[in-house]
């Protein structure tokens, strides 16, 4: 036994954990959870929890059912919102099959084999979320259809005495309570549209930390009487809740994406890992942007990016390299904007660093940077300078995601089929609605 299990053991003993829940992920990112006795958490450590993987969307199929919950010491975490009295933690888990090998269509799994990968490259990827979601009322919708958020404030917006102010408050607080470090936090564009920004760390961490970050926002949302929510784009006329991520490599304690001296500060490393990105990213964004929603949110207007393009500081860019600020050459690092709330993020965040390596593998030449407000210029000026859009909805992600070479590779054979035979679903039970848009267009006129 390591220490970290031993610490883990200690502290249950000492903090009288009554409740141990073992977590994990299908193959869309739902959370999956099952409590287990204090005394059977050493066993689960040595042997893994056995239970029915079949059961689980993607995980497994009917005759390979038994699956093994193996967790991870490492994340171990008191949760806070259980209450001072019968204390429940919680662990990760790998998801492991009967005679103990990694499962093949464990998405954690998917992003460590990708991290694997960077390692052997020679690579660490930090990633840095900012993640939006809306504050609503309740789950109930208002008298015209639409949702009800908590207040009517802006960007940037204080509201003396507002609802959200003292969200965020409880949940910064809560999210630090387990361990997560939280840069900032604010009101956005939409009403009742909150961002909060988590610290750089580690990619696994980081997809382990959205996992927690969304049960919390949800927990402090219905103590507080409230409902949050990831969906990507609840409202027609309000912009739609991203998660922009900012991604960078090291080599050791060096920025592989840094070079002094270069256009942007940016070395040829950082210049092939965005070209890798941009030239698959329709091929990976039915991981990024999962739901026929997402494709509202992409489309919709506001700042979701629908093209592909590259800019230093350009925000209607797909892609962006931050400002460089003189002599923090450690921080150089590029923002994906695509990717939107509701992602898987052990998926999503391997769908990305693996375009992005294979970029560096192949040494793809970087297009020219967009200067230009990409939304602005017409579908000519678009095409001239060769910002090819993103896919335009669910059915169009899929098929892209069908054709490509690359995505099975990164997610593996059985997570890449059970991840297309889930959105093929959504799309077939999408396109059979009659939506309250058709009834209120042409019921009256046809």
């Amino acid at each position: 036994m390591d220490r970290q299990q031993e610490f883990v053991l200690r502290t249950i003993e000492e903090r009288d954990v009554r409740f141990v829940r073992l977590w994990f992920t299908d193959v869309v990112g739902s959370l999956k959870s099952v409590a287990l006795a204090p005394a059977e958490v050493e066993g689960a450590f040595e042997e893994g929890l056995g239970f029915d993987g079949s059961s689980i969307e993607g995980l497994a199929r009917v005759f390979e059912s038994d699956m093994l919950a193996q967790p991870d010491p490492a994340t171990f975490q008191i949760l806070p919102w259980r209450g001072e009295t019968e204390q429940t933690s919680r662990m990760f888990c790998d998801i492991l099959t009967p005679d103990g090998e990694p499962s093949a269509a464990d998405p954690r799994n998917v992003l460590k084999r990708t991290l694997a990968k960077a390692a052997d490259m020679g690579f660490t990827c930090y990633t840095h979320p900012e993640i939006e979601f809306y504050l609503l009322k309740s789950q109930e919708l208002g008298s015209d259809g639409s949702p009800i958020p908590v207040d009517e404030g802006g960007y940037f917006d204080h509201v003396p005495g507002g609802v959200a102010q003292d969200f965020r408050r409880t949940a910064v607080t809560m999210l630090e309570s387990v361990g997560i470090s939280v840069e900032f936090s604010h009101h956005e564009a939409g009403p009742g549209q909150n961002e909060i920004d988590l610290r750089y760390a580690d990619a696994l961490q980081t997809a382990d930390n959205i996992m927690t970050f969304r049960t919390v926002i949800k927990e402090v949302a219905l103590q507080q009487g409230t409902y949050a929510t990831f969906m990507p784009k609840p409202f027609t006329a309000h912009p739609g809740s991203g998660m922009h991520t900012h991604f960078s490599l090291f080599e050791g304690d060096t920025n592989a994406f840094y070079e002094a001296g270069s256009e942007f500060q940016l070395s040829e490393t950082a210049r092939q890992f965005i070209a890798g990105i941009l030239k698959h990213a329709p091929e990976f964004t039915a991981v990024t942007n999962q739901f026929v929603n997402s494709y509202k949110r992409l489309w919709g207007g506001g700042e979701a990016p629908s093209y592909l393009s590259w800019g230093h500081n350009n925000r209607s860019a797909l892609v962006r390299v931050p400002l460089y600020k003189p002599g923090k050459g450690q921080s150089a690092r590029i923002e994906y904007r695509g990717i939107d709330s509701a992602a898987n993020p052990y998926l999503a965040y391997a769908v990305l660093l693996g375009a992005g390596l294979k970029g560096i593998e192949e040494g793809y030449q970087l297009p020219a940077a967009a200067e230009d407000d990409i939304w602005s210029l017409s579908s000519a000026e678009r095409r001239a300078m060769g910002h090819d859009p993103l896919p335009a909805s669910l059915h169009d992600a899929i098929r892209s995601m069908e054709d490509s070479e690359l995505m099975p590779q990164i997610l593996g054979e059985q997570v890449f089929e059970h991840f297309l035979r889930n959105k093929r679903a959504e799309w077939q039970d999408y396109r059979l609605q009659v939506t309250a848009y058709e009834l209120q267009r042409n019921l009256g006129i046809l």
